[in-house]
């Protein structure tokens, strides 16, 4: 008896995964065949039962073991104080899409609530997916705030800011912050976070019950030369200091550490790690942002991470 309960347990598992590859990552029943070995006869099949056993409605509910496991013991080995592992797809290991529809879930949890709630977002390509698979809501008990500023060096405005996306879905008041990312000097900075409005979005984020961000490496594919933020002469110069990685901005070495150095003096972003009582989850995958996001937990700049599979087991076996 106990056999046959684990056999359509694991039956369970599989036609959840071929569902979440066919449903989601969009894959033919050829390449799901391919991706777990098994005939396109049993991948058709289970994707059959994936709808029949009621684990398809619009994202794949059935919680797969091993993606349970896997979120546990990143929970254990980072005193995390949430995770969540999405399959991962063999074939195409650089998309986000699933991450980017876990962290729409989560979202949409948290505001789903009925109690305020301020919810303070950061930047990049995930946490924008992630935002833009959102259903509209109105929300207005809740309150959504930026870690940081959309102006980039040239004065033009960053697409990859989300509290502007997150607007156009949820009907909540929003509250940008309206700086650059980094600003020219300390001084600089002291004077813009003196400024009214800008003191308010910064009040606003530090009581923020729940942040949402991206991490991004810091190297010569960093996002914040990519997106105008810096230049590849000041991220080298990042690099020489030990930076791994940065999160809305902040640059931070190999233990999750702020440099204490001139660039960091000149972030006008929100600071981190998030303030007491808040909840900083982070999104984020693949083999480029490893080291950032292994530093980010050990450095406990987030208490909360989205990732799928093959980053997890990679951020377990350092």
């Amino acid at each position: 008896m106990a056999r046959t309960r684990q056999d359509e347990a694991a039956r369970l598992d599989d036609a959840a995964r071929a569902g979440w590859l066919y449903y989601v990552a969009g894959k033919t029943q050829d390449e799901i065949a391919q991706t777990l070995q098994i005939s396109r006869q049993s991948a058709q099949r289970l994707v059959s039962l994936s709808v029949s056993a009621g684990l398809v409605k619009v994202r794949i509910d059935h919680p797969i073991a091993a993606c349970l496991d896997l979120a546990r013991r990143l929970r254990e080995r980072f005193g995390l104080s949430f995770a969540e592992v999405v399959p991962s797809d063999a074939s195409s290991p650089s998309t986000t899409l699933g991450i980017a529809l876990a962290g729409a879930a989560e979202m949409e949890r948290r505001l789903r609530q009925s109690e305020p709630l301020i919810i303070a977002m950061g930047t990049g390509r995930t946490l924008k997916a992630a935002v833009e698979h959102l259903p509209p809501m109105d929300c207005p008990q809740h309150r959504i705030v930026s870690l940081t500023g959309n102006i980039t060096l040239d004065g033009s405005a960053s697409v990859y800011n989300v509290i502007f996306s997150m607007a156009d879905a949820i009907r909540a008041p929003h509250h940008p912050m309206p700086l650059p990312v980094v600003v020219s000097s300390p001084q600089e900075r002291a004077l813009l976070h003196e400024q009214k409005v800008v003191r308010r979005t910064l009040s606003l984020a530090a009581g923020a019950g729940v942040v949402f961000v991206g991490v991004g490496e810091i190297g010569p594919d960093a996002p914040l030369v990519k997106d105008g933020y810096i230049t590849a002469e000041e991220c080298a110069d990042l690099v020489g200091l030990g930076a791994v990685g940065e999160i809305v901005g902040w640059a931070f070495d190999a233990q999750g550490r702020i440099i204490d150095c001139a660039y960091n003096e000149r972030v006008a972003s929100v600071p981190l790690p998030a303030g007491p009582g808040a909840e900083s989850i982070a999104l984020a995958m693949g083999e480029r942002k490893l080291p950032a996001i292994r530093a980010a937990l050990s450095g406990g700049l987030v208490s909360g991470l989205i990732t799928d599979e093959a980053t997890s087991e990679r951020l377990l076996a350092a």
